[in-house]
């Protein structure tokens, strides 16, 4: 199956960031607060209702303290998985 025909892209990515959030004991509006966006738009993505632009995604990612290609690893991953 190629990558791009996975059912849902947005809701395992939303996993992933969850997932990352939780590992680091953080709720929704730290991460936010963190990353300079609104509380909300984790929960959107984290449900799979929104994507992040590549700034945005920037920025979460800096916010967990790991690197964006490391949240997109991880939901390939999961996608192949």
């Amino acid at each position: 199956m190629d990558i791009t025909d996975a059912p849902n892209i947005p809701s395992i990515f939303g996993e992933v960031l969850r997932d990352k959030r939780l590992a680091l004991n953080i709720s929704q509006e730290e991460l936010a607060f963190r990353a300079g966006v609104d509380r909300t738009f984790v929960s959107r993505i984290e449900r799979g209702l929104r994507q992040p632009t590549i700034t945005s995604l920037i920025a979460l990612s800096s916010a967990l303290g790991i690197s964006a290609t490391e949240l997109i690893k991880t939901t390939e991953l999961r996608i192949k998985s």
